[in-house]
């Protein structure tokens, strides 16, 4: 799409009115919305540019767990006796393959070997392998596919969730959700398509807007953080002594304006400014109630754990993203800060599963229990793994673990994934994958593929490249874990 072209001059060139843009607008969403998100055939209508989609999708909207700072596969997932019996031995050259370390664990003199102090024990039809620190999820093995063979080249934070976000390391590019939002348009007039939350008061690496930011696509695509508290959506609120009456006629003769400088100057930002006032408009009635929990049943309440009460914790943006869900939100994106445990991987790893554990199965059953799993992708993972050795002193009561990309593990649920499936395979050392390896762009050409995009047809004209979230490099829809 070349976004010099004017909506201005589209309308003259088409001659079609505001209102028939609207009309038709609302028509392909509302046929969107009617067709189920796992017929077979071609593709259905959408609001955005991917019309109708590529294909039928699998799922109509996604809930993104993401775990920042990089969990340890070792202590959840990816079970590895070997490292028990080889406690403290060097890691063999043989298995490191002079892959690059950090420098915050290169320089020492030996890598010891770390097991992990978690029992691990199978769950589920499939003798699905679960850390002890996790006996929620254990009990939801069988609804969702682990992925154990992710990997990706980012070694340090920044890059690595910029990856993970984004589709590449450097800054600038448009996010998952701002792409979802571009092809398939909203499901809603009221409430943003694409909403963030953020667990208050977590400590860790530090996360910017920028990784819900559009890039290069127009601003409306971008992410709206919604936070804890009376104002959700800062700024969105009228001022003292401005009632919504009188809201609503300066925003009248606001579009008034905007709209005599549109027709002399046929700037498309001019048109996103006015969406983006309507929107803000109606967000004043519809971001409360969303946000209100109060009026969720006790017996829900009391699935997300004690901390659903506490505005801001993970139990409670979870109970928050299965409200925006049910509401037509197309992307809700959770991060949760904290995962860093370059040290006291003993508490630091039973703090964060405490915290998360029982709010992620509890989303899980929520959404099954109200026909929403069927069409809604959920997904759990951070931007990388740990090291099966310990950075710095390993002692028989701590340790820690340095960041390690050449394995890490995910996993997904609803939406068209095949449920209590394992997928990819590490070596004994969890160091390195030995089979079926998912990289970053196959997890993200999967994602589309999922929401009925192919990835290779959504593309935007950027620096002269035809730009595309899984960029230029190969890239595989990872069938083998789809329904």
């Amino acid at each position: 799409m070349d976004f010099s072209t004017t909506r201005r001059h589209w309308l003259q060139q088409f001659g079609m009115g505001f209102g028939g843009i609207a009309a038709a607008h609302m028509l392909q969403r509302d046929l969107a919305a009617a067709a189920p998100a796992g017929s077979h055939g071609p593709g259905i209508p959408s609001g955005g540019v991917v019309n109708p989609t590529h294909h039928a999708p699998k799922a109509k909207r996604v809930i993104y767990l993401f775990q920042a700072g990089g969990p340890s596969q070792l202590e959840t997932w990816d079970y590895k006796p070997l490292l028990n019996e080889k406690q403290g031995e060097p890691l063999p050259d043989s298995v490191r393959q002079g892959q690059r370390l950090t420098g915050m664990s290169g320089n020492q003199a030996i890598l010891p070997l770390a097991g992990s102090m978690y029992k691990f024990n199978r769950h589920g039809e499939n003798g699905t392998w679960v850390s002890e620190l996790m006996p929620h999820m254990a009990k939801q093995v069988d609804q969702i596919a682990v992925i154990k063979s992710m990997y990706t080249e980012a070694i340090n934070h920044d890059p690595a969730i910029t990856f993970l976000q984004t589709g590449n390391q450097l800054s600038g590019r448009p996010s998952i959700g701002s792409w979802l939002h571009y092809g398939l348009g909203s499901e809603n007039d009221n409430l943003p398509t694409f909403v963030v939350l953020v667990t208050k008061g977590k400590g860790g690496q530090p996360l910017y807007s920028r990784l819900w930011g559009s890039g290069f696509l127009p601003a409306r695509y971008q992410g709206v953080q919604f936070r804890s508290g009376k104002e959700p959506v800062l700024y969105l609120s009228n001022p003292p002594g401005i009632s919504a009456g009188s809201r609503r006629n300066m925003l009248d003769r606001l579009n008034d304006l905007h709209q005599l400088e549109q027709d002399r100057l046929g700037d498309p930002a001019l048109a996103t400014r006015i969406e983006q006032y309507e929107m803000a408009y109606r967000m004043q009635s519809s971001v409360p109630d969303v946000a209100n929990l109060a009026d969720e049943p006790q017996s829900v309440k009391d699935l997300y754990g004690p901390d659903v009460s506490k505005p801001g914790s993970f139990a409670a943006n979870c109970l928050l993203a299965r409200r925006l869900a049910e509401r037509g939100v197309r992307f809700i994106q959770l991060y949760h800060q904290g995962w860093d445990h370059h040290g006291n991987i003993p508490g630091g790893m039973k703090t964060q599963c405490r915290d998360t554990d029982q709010p992620s199965a509890a989303l899980l059953q929520d959404l099954q229990q109200r026909g929403l799993l069927d069409d809604t992708l959920v997904i759990w993972g951070g931007e990388f793994g740990r090291t099966n050795y310990s950075q710095g002193t390993l002692t028989a009561t701590n340790y820690g673990r340095d960041h390690h990309p050449r394995c890490f593990t995910m996993w997904m649920a609803g939406g068209g994934v095949k449920p209590g499936v394992n997928h990819g395979e590490t070596c004994p050392f969890g160091y390195n994958v030995v089979a079926d390896g998912v990289h970053v762009r196959d997890f993200h050409a999967t994602l589309l593929h999922l929401m009925g995009i192919d990835h290779h047809r959504l593309s935007v004209k950027f620096q002269g490249l035809d730009a595309r979230l899984t960029g230029v490099e190969p890239a595989r829809v990872v069938n083998e874990i789809l329904a």
